[in-house]
């Protein structure tokens, strides 16, 4: 078991961490959408957002708005994390999605075909 599966795992204990979690599997959001959707304050959002970035759970997006002002949106670069216990021990596997956006394009033709 190595540190990072120890953080992925704390992170997962955390109900906000797991809220903001789901909330990223629906569509890139900045952090005050998902104080909203997830009923948390903004400090609380952006300490668990910079955890779940540190763990490589999230990631960032800069975008651009209409008034030309810059801001973040977070999308969550996993599918899934698995826990496998055997032989005494146990191993945390992640699945990772892409971010790139190309990628997610073809994926999301693959998948309708």
């Amino acid at each position: 078991m190595d540190e990072d599966e120890d953080e992925v795992l704390a992170l997962l204990e955390d109900e906000y961490a797991r809220a903001i979690l789901a909330e990223l599997t629906t569509e890139p959001m900045s952090a005050s959408e998902l104080c909203a959707s997830c009923d948390m304050s903004n400090p609380t959002a952006y300490r668990r957002l910079e955890r779940l970035e540190a763990a490589g759970l999230v990631t960032d997006q800069q975008v651009v708005d209409s008034d030309g002002n810059h801001f973040k949106r977070y999308v969550t670069t996993i599918k899934d994390v698995t826990v496998t216990f055997a032989d005494g021990t146990y191993d945390v596997t992640t699945t990772r999605s892409s971010t790139d956006p190309s990628d997610r394009f073809t994926d999301l033709f693959e998948g309708l075909s």
